[in-house]
Protein backbone atom coordinates (compact mmCIF):
# COMPACT_ATOMS: atom_id res chain seq x y z
CA UNK A 1 0.00 0.00 0.00
CA UNK A 2 1.22 3.38 -0.86
CA UNK A 3 1.94 6.06 1.29
CA UNK A 4 -0.36 9.04 0.90
CA UNK A 5 0.69 12.16 -0.82
CA UNK A 6 -0.11 14.59 1.79
CA UNK A 7 2.94 13.27 4.12
CA UNK A 8 5.08 14.53 1.81
CA UNK A 9 3.44 17.91 0.75
CA UNK A 10 5.01 20.95 2.05
CA UNK A 11 2.99 22.20 4.63
CA UNK A 12 1.18 25.23 4.44
CA UNK A 13 1.89 28.27 6.57
CA UNK A 14 -0.06 31.55 6.40
CA UNK A 15 -0.42 34.80 8.64
CA UNK A 16 -3.74 36.43 7.90
CA UNK A 17 -3.08 39.82 10.47
CA UNK A 18 -5.15 42.05 8.22
CA UNK A 19 -8.62 40.03 8.25
CA UNK A 20 -11.02 41.84 9.92
CA UNK A 21 -12.19 39.53 12.85
CA UNK A 22 -15.14 36.89 12.61
CA UNK A 23 -17.59 35.76 14.17
CA UNK A 24 -17.99 31.97 15.22
CA UNK A 25 -16.97 29.83 11.65
CA UNK A 26 -15.01 27.21 14.11
CA UNK A 27 -18.77 24.85 14.95
CA UNK A 28 -18.75 21.39 13.62
CA UNK A 29 -21.14 22.17 11.16
CA UNK A 30 -18.92 25.05 9.99
CA UNK A 31 -16.42 22.96 9.07
CA UNK A 32 -18.73 20.30 7.52
CA UNK A 33 -19.91 23.54 5.53
CA UNK A 34 -16.42 25.02 4.61
CA UNK A 35 -15.95 21.24 3.72
CA UNK A 36 -19.34 20.11 1.55
CA UNK A 37 -19.39 23.01 -0.60
CA UNK A 38 -15.93 22.47 -2.67
CA UNK A 39 -16.72 18.70 -2.49
CA UNK A 40 -20.19 19.63 -4.06
CA UNK A 41 -18.44 21.81 -6.73
CA UNK A 42 -16.78 18.43 -8.14
CA UNK A 43 -19.49 16.07 -7.52
CA UNK A 44 -18.38 14.10 -4.75
CA UNK A 45 -20.75 13.53 -1.24
CA UNK A 46 -20.57 15.21 1.76
CA UNK A 47 -18.70 14.08 4.15
CA UNK A 48 -19.99 14.11 8.13
CA UNK A 49 -18.85 15.18 11.29
CA UNK A 50 -17.38 12.63 13.39
CA UNK A 51 -16.56 13.15 17.45
CA UNK A 52 -13.66 10.17 17.58
CA UNK A 53 -12.21 12.11 14.73
CA UNK A 54 -12.69 15.73 16.53
CA UNK A 55 -11.69 14.13 19.94
CA UNK A 56 -8.47 12.74 18.19
CA UNK A 57 -7.59 16.57 16.40
CA UNK A 58 -8.34 18.20 19.81
CA UNK A 59 -5.92 16.14 21.65
CA UNK A 60 -3.26 16.52 18.53
CA UNK A 61 -4.19 20.34 18.79
CA UNK A 62 -3.61 20.77 22.50
CA UNK A 63 -0.17 19.06 21.95
CA UNK A 64 1.16 21.98 19.12
CA UNK A 65 -0.17 24.91 21.44
CA UNK A 66 3.49 25.05 22.43
CA UNK A 67 4.70 25.55 19.43
CA UNK A 68 2.38 25.66 17.01
CA UNK A 69 4.09 23.47 14.65
CA UNK A 70 3.01 22.37 11.57
CA UNK A 71 3.88 18.98 12.20
CA UNK A 72 2.01 16.13 11.19
CA UNK A 73 0.86 13.50 13.82
CA UNK A 74 1.45 10.91 11.48
CA UNK A 75 -1.41 9.02 12.61
CA UNK A 76 -4.15 6.81 11.43
CA UNK A 77 -6.34 9.74 9.48
CA UNK A 78 -5.68 12.04 6.48
CA UNK A 79 -4.97 15.59 8.10
CA UNK A 80 -4.69 19.49 7.18
CA UNK A 81 -2.45 21.50 8.75
CA UNK A 82 -2.69 25.12 9.34
CA UNK A 83 -1.87 28.06 11.46
CA UNK A 84 -2.65 32.03 11.27
CA UNK A 85 -1.41 35.08 14.14
CA UNK A 86 -5.07 36.54 13.65
CA UNK A 87 -8.14 35.81 16.05
CA UNK A 88 -9.94 35.90 12.47
CA UNK A 89 -8.05 33.16 11.67
CA UNK A 90 -11.13 30.42 12.10
CA UNK A 91 -11.51 27.10 11.32
CA UNK A 92 -13.47 28.05 8.40
CA UNK A 93 -10.29 30.58 7.07
CA UNK A 94 -8.34 26.85 7.61
CA UNK A 95 -10.80 25.18 5.42
CA UNK A 96 -11.00 27.95 2.73
CA UNK A 97 -6.81 28.53 2.32
CA UNK A 98 -6.94 24.94 1.76
CA UNK A 99 -9.98 24.93 -0.92
CA UNK A 100 -7.74 28.00 -2.72
CA UNK A 101 -5.24 25.56 -3.81
CA UNK A 102 -7.66 24.32 -6.08
CA UNK A 103 -6.14 26.36 -8.98
CA UNK A 104 -3.06 24.54 -8.82
CA UNK A 105 -4.60 21.37 -8.76
CA UNK A 106 -4.29 19.93 -12.83
CA UNK A 107 -7.19 17.11 -12.58
CA UNK A 108 -5.71 15.73 -16.19
CA UNK A 109 -2.43 14.89 -14.60
CA UNK A 110 -3.54 14.90 -11.11
CA UNK A 111 -0.78 16.81 -10.24
CA UNK A 112 0.01 20.45 -8.70
CA UNK A 113 1.03 23.13 -10.76
CA UNK A 114 5.36 23.10 -10.30
CA UNK A 115 6.46 24.76 -7.46
CA UNK A 116 2.83 25.11 -5.86
CA UNK A 117 0.96 22.91 -3.64
CA UNK A 118 -2.64 21.20 -3.69
CA UNK A 119 -2.40 18.41 -1.52
CA UNK A 120 -4.38 20.12 1.23
CA UNK A 121 -7.30 20.89 -1.30
CA UNK A 122 -7.11 17.73 -3.02
CA UNK A 123 -7.84 16.27 0.62
CA UNK A 124 -10.78 18.05 1.32
CA UNK A 125 -12.37 16.54 -2.02
CA UNK A 126 -11.18 13.30 -1.36
CA UNK A 127 -14.03 11.04 -2.57
CA UNK A 128 -13.52 7.99 -0.24
CA UNK A 129 -12.93 10.36 2.86
CA UNK A 130 -16.75 10.81 4.31
CA UNK A 131 -15.94 11.78 7.69
CA UNK A 132 -14.18 14.57 9.35
CA UNK A 133 -13.33 15.81 12.57
CA UNK A 134 -11.45 19.08 13.20
CA UNK A 135 -10.10 21.12 15.86
CA UNK A 136 -8.87 24.85 16.61
CA UNK A 137 -6.40 26.30 19.49
CA UNK A 138 -4.76 29.03 20.60
CA UNK A 139 -0.96 28.53 21.07
CA UNK A 140 0.98 29.99 23.72
CA UNK A 141 2.74 32.25 20.88
CA UNK A 142 -0.30 34.12 19.95
CA UNK A 143 -1.21 31.96 17.12
CA UNK A 144 -3.73 29.46 16.36
CA UNK A 145 -3.67 26.22 14.97
CA UNK A 146 -5.90 24.15 13.34
CA UNK A 147 -6.54 20.77 12.14
CA UNK A 148 -8.85 18.50 10.22
CA UNK A 149 -8.24 14.69 10.22
CA UNK A 150 -10.12 12.82 7.66
CA UNK A 151 -10.95 9.41 7.58
CA UNK A 152 -10.90 7.86 5.70
CA UNK A 153 -7.26 8.95 4.59
CA UNK A 154 -6.51 10.41 1.28
CA UNK A 155 -4.06 11.41 -1.29
CA UNK A 156 -3.23 8.07 -1.96
CA UNK A 157 -0.34 7.82 -4.55
CA UNK A 158 -1.82 7.16 -8.40
CA UNK A 159 -5.51 7.81 -7.12
CA UNK A 160 -7.64 10.85 -8.67
CA UNK A 161 -9.33 12.61 -5.78
CA UNK A 162 -12.51 12.14 -7.91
Amino acid sequence: MALPLIFFLPLCFITLALLVPSHAQNSDQDYVNAHNTPRGQVGVGVVTWNTTLAAYAMNYANQRKGDCSLTHSYGPYGENLAKGSASSFTGTAAVNMWVAEKQYYIYNSNTCATGQQCGHYTQVVWRDSVRIGCARVLCNNGWYFVICSYDPPGNWEGEWPY
